[in-house]
């Protein structure tokens, strides 16, 4: 409720009223402003009536002072914290002494103090979280993101033969980086890496793998993606079974190959990878080829193409062979002389034939001569009979077609003259 503050003497002994103060926040102006004892007053308490919550993160400071501990917890998926205050009773009901890197759940009610303004979280009740509650929790995000299909086989992608550069995501200085880049490079001696160190345990796991992931796989030179750690407790593991990693690591779009403790850890990361390797040295041998083995393929594979041309080359020579040994090419001469000898035989009836033809045509040439001769002019001539004829050649059938004292002209059988004309005579009937 509002509260009255009392008058301020005025000139000559006036008064002003108390003034009446602003009921809420909203109210206040710069003529009305609150006290700053109100606000802190209002502020416990608002945070008074608060409830307590459940929240849950990771230790990642504990001191201890007298009757009162002091930790900071950290969200396990991202980069936030936030200061606690435990009493010493509380802290002995965990049963369990809590230590830095622990999983817990815990009751926090806030506290504020209006002499400092100072809010403090205050720990009601703290529980480590079981093996079992966490294996639980994993198995239905496990279910979640497989109902979702980012387990599907059809989703994952074939990594290259040989990759041009690996990106490695991995701790500084860790074993499970030495073992990917030694084995790589035993089988693989031009193998070229792109290194990327990070915490791969505790609260910057997952942000740290995350930033790495994205930057690789936005480089167009990295053709595959190894995220690899050493063996170690399933807490310690648990930064690779985070929901935004798996998902991060499935939207991905260069191949990712999972490479996280033994060959018995099982994160989910394993489920989502393209590829999943059971050590880093087993990524190793499955991200690049034997040079040894591939030198030994290609020179088991060039015997096999020298023996199958050998082969080749041997069924022609074969089959050459028998196609040489056949009569017509082992002695070509006798199609030759059969032929010849055909040839030979065609011509002389060719030549009979048309010797026949010749022949019989001379016979008929000879009687159609004699045919012809026989009704020919020359032979009546060749009888004494001539043949008289004018100037224009026209033959002189009558007497009255001549003149005395012209010329005509005689043809005989063999030759002709001409005759001047000295005497006609018509003869009866003309």
């Amino acid at each position: 409720m509002a509260q009255r503050i009392s008058g301020t003497p005025g000139t000559l002994g006036e008064s002003v009223a108390p003034k009446e103060l602003a009921a809420t926040a909203a109210e206040t102006t710069p003529e009305n402003p609150w006290p700053l004892s109100l606000l802190s007053q209002k502020m416990k308490s608002y945070i008074d009536r608060m409830s307590s919550v459940w929240i849950e993160g990771q230790v990642v400071e504990l001191n201890h002072r007298g009757k009162a501990s002091y930790l900071t917890l950290r969200d396990t998926d991202v980069e936030m914290s936030l200061p606690v205050q435990i009493w010493k009773n509380v802290l002995d009901r965990t049963g369990a002494p809590l230590a830095e890197g622990s999983h817990v759940v815990a009751n926090l009610k806030a506290d504020f103090w209006t002499k400092t303004g100072r809010l403090t979280m205050r720990a009601n009740d703290i529980r480590a979280v079981g093996l079992g509650e966490l294996l639980a929790r994993l198995e239905r995000l496990k279910k979640l993101l497989a109902a979702e299909g980012l387990f599907d086989p059809s989703r994952k992608r074939r990594l290259p033969f040989l990759p041009n550069r690996i990106g490695l995501i991995t701790g500084r200085d860790s074993d499970a980086q030495k073992d990917v880049v030694r084995n790589v490079h035993l089988r693989w001696p031009a193998a070229e890496f792109e290194i990327r160190n990070c915490a791969v345990q505790g609260p910057d796991a997952v942000p740290g793998v995350m930033k790495n992931l994205t930057e690789l796989d936005a480089d167009p030179d990295i053709d595959v993606i190894v995220i690899a750690r050493g063996g170690g407790s399933m807490e310690d593991l648990l930064p690779f079974s985070n929901e935004a990693l798996v998902r991060a690591v499935s939207n991905a779009q260069t191949p990712v190959v999972s490479a996280i403790g033994h060959e018995a850890d099982r994160p989910i990361l394993d489920e989502v990878a393209d590829l999943r390797a059971s050590t880093p040295t087993d990524a190793a041998k499955r991200i690049v080829p034997d040079v040894a083995e591939e030198t030994m393929n290609l020179l088991r594979v060039r015997a096999e193409l020298d023996a199958a041309v050998n082969r080749i080359i041997d069924r022609e020579q074969e089959m050459l062979t028998a196609v040489r040994s056949r009569p017509v090419l082992a002695e070509p001469q006798t199609m030759v002389a059969a032929r010849e000898d055909e040839l030979t035989m065609i011509r002389r009836r060719s030549l009979q034939a048309t010797t026949g033809l010749v022949l019989h045509a001379e016979k008929e040439i000879s009687y159609l001569r004699s045919q012809a001769r026989s009704l020919s002019p020359l032979r009546t001539l060749e009888r004494g009979y001539a043949v008289v004829q004018n100037d224009e050649g026209h033959a002189i059938r009558d007497v009255a077609e001549v003149a005395v004292g012209s010329t005509v002209h005689v043809r005989v059988a063999r030759g002709r003259f001409d005759a001047e004309v000295s005497d006609t005579e018509a003869t009866a009937g003309s």
